[in-house]
């Protein structure tokens, strides 16, 4: 049983530098009050924090951290096991995760959730789902048990039951499965190839037996018509290669020198197309002009007639010369296209000797199988026994292979009665059906404590059917919120009981949260009242509340939280 002694925090979400410190084992009730805002819920949230590493409601992990001093976050929970004290410590701006059983800190593992699964597994036996069902019962984001999805309703209860190993099982046994049929699939494979081999060695035998000279005269013709191809093959190739080698370089200089022409004459004309901007330039300016802009004397008509007539004398000078140009560039171009064409057919000619010397390979390759043949057929006619020993040493493999297929189709059908037991419809089942009478039954006496008359059955798939005093069939969500609440505390106490009958996941802290502030009556309040003082003095109740007419309930202790210049904190 998991005995939550304390817990400590400060600059987590309004709380200050400070630590504020609530002693959960103090007394068997205790009253949690204060404004909305004052930080009443921020206890909730400190703890599932420090166990957890997330919040009870939904804020993000910078939002924990106290806007106001923007660091220094820190979370400790102090509980015992037995006879074993533990400590967790849990920081933010440092980030800082410690497990200290006994005064001595867990070695951590190199990943946080490594070590958060040390705790949670191995620990306090919990997770964050299974926490929410067994400690806090609230009114913000927790989804209660009836809200949940029906393989989350199995987890709680799996963990409940403490038969969640009947999942771990299950999933061991999966690998070993699925490591199995690697081993089979791997022995089908080797079965696969021995036979194969088998064949192969059963018809070189035949083979071997059939050898006659017919079969070599065969092969060696094959061979001369195999090398009278690449006779003529290697006779295209040499007048190929002495054409190219014959034109090619001159093709090559021919296109260097054309090209060198070619940039030359691009260059001749840059030269006059700059020239005749400036003459059309020069004429603009004496069109439009009578008095010179620099030295503001007049251009008089003969002037300007004499430099006119010097533009045009000019213009018509790099026209003729741009016409020579495009005549010369025509030509030239002509002339490099041809070349161009030149060259390709010399590259395709290489190509081709290319694909004669492939050509060429691929046929001595086919001489090398040949010639392999001719040898294994003339060295292996009296080879029959050391065959027939080989195809023996393969039969006395396939039959070993064979007695492994036999074991391991063995070790299959016992994995496939292990995986139908530790199916969800297996043991887990049997188990589950075994306790079901005992849920149910208890979740109808905590009903009718809080004056709620239905009957209320939960089946093997966790699907509820609930039955009023006339028997009309209903489910969850056909009630009202307050009727839906009266079901959701029914099966919070239904599983602290079951747990303590378990002894799993038992504790001895039980939150509600702004539980009577909701859709509970005055009546219902006292119904619950009358539950809360059946626990026992080994549990220890928190309620968080503002209704003011709690503060007159039989209450041990109240701890009042207020907000003094936007920190919040007990008052003392």
């Amino acid at each position: 049983m998991i005995n939550f002694e304390k817990l400590r925090f400060k600059n987590f979400l309004s709380t200050g530098n400070n630590f504020t410190e609530i002693d959960f084992s103090k007394t068997p009730t205790t009253l949690v009050v204060g404004h909305n805002g004052a930080g009443k819920s921020t206890m909730l949230d400190a703890l599932s924090f420090g166990l957890f590493g997330k919040p009870h409601r939904k804020i993000s992990k910078p939002q924990l951290i106290n806007s106001i001093n923007g660091k220094g976050t820190l979370v400790e929970v102090e509980f015992s096991i037995g006879t074993q004290q533990y400590k967790i410590i849990r920081g933010i701006k440092p980030n800082k995760f410690e497990i200290w059983v006994n005064g001595n800190m867990i070695n951590q593992s190199s990943h946080a959730k490594e070590y958060q699964s040390i705790l949670e597994k191995n620990i306090i036996k919990l997770n964050h789902k299974s926490f929410h069902q067994i400690v806090v019962l609230g009114s913000s984001s927790f989804v209660p048990f009836m809200q949940l999805a029906s393989g989350s309703r199995r987890e709680v209860i799996e963990d409940l039951l403490d038969i969640n190993m009947f999942s771990k099982m299950n999933g061991i046994l999966k690998e070993k499965m699925a490591q199995l049929k690697d081993q089979m699939n791997e022995n089908t494979h080797q079965l696969n190839i021995v036979d194969t081999k088998i064949n192969a060695q059963k018809k070189y035998l035949r083979d071997l037996s059939e050898i006659s000279a017919q079969q070599k005269k065969e092969k060696q013709a094959t061979i001369q018509s195999l090398q009278e191809e690449i006779r003529v093959l290697n006779d295209k190739n040499v007048q190929l290669s002495e054409d190219v080698a014959e034109k090619s370089p001159d093709i090559e200089s021919q296109i260097s020198t054309s090209t060198t022409e070619d940039k030359k004459l691009d260059e001749y004309a840059a030269g006059f197309k700059s020239q005749q901007k400036e003459v059309v330039k020069q004429a603009k300016f004496f069109e439009k002009h009578d008095i010179c802009p620099t030295c503001s004397q007049d251009i008089d008509a003969e002037t300007k007639k004499s430099h006119l007539d010097k533009c045009r004398s000019t213009a018509t000078t790099i026209s003729e010369a741009l016409d020579m140009y495009d005549v010369k560039k025509k030509e030239l171009d002509g002339r490099l296209e041809a070349l161009y064409t030149q060259q390709n057919i010399l590259r395709e000619w290489q190509g081709q000797v290319n694909a004669n010397n492939q050509s060429i390979a691929t046929i001595n390759r086919n001489i090398d199988t040949l010639n392999t043949e001719l040898s294994r057929i003339d060295n292996e006619t009296g080879d029959l026994s050391e065959a027939n020993s080989e195809l023996e040493t393969l039969r006395c493999s396939k039959e070993k292979l064979q007695d492994c297929k036999y074991k391991l189709n063995e070790q299959h059908s016992y994995n496939q009665v292990y995986a139908e037991l530790l199916k969800d419809t297996g043991i887990k089942t049997k188990i589950i059906k075994q306790y079901l009478p005992v849920i149910n039954q208890l979740t109808n006496k905590y009903l009718q404590i809080l004056d709620f008359f239905v009957h209320f059955d939960l089946d093997e798939s966790f699907q509820e059917t609930i039955r009023s005093r006339h028997r009309d069939a209903f489910s969850y969500d056909s009630f009202s919120e307050g009727e839906k609440q009266r079901i959701d505390l029914s099966l919070l106490f239904t599983w602290r009981q079951i747990a303590k009958m378990k002894n799993s996941v038992a504790t001895n802290l039980l939150i509600l949260d702004e539980t009577f502030d909701s859709s509970l009556d005055e009546e219902g309040i006292e119904n619950l009242m009358k539950i809360i003082e059946t626990l026992g003095e080994d549990t220890n109740v928190f309620v968080i509340s503002h209704k003011s007419e709690l503060e007159d309930a039989a209450f041990q202790r109240k701890i009042e939280f207020v907000k003094e210049k936007n920190f919040s904190k007990i008052k003392s």
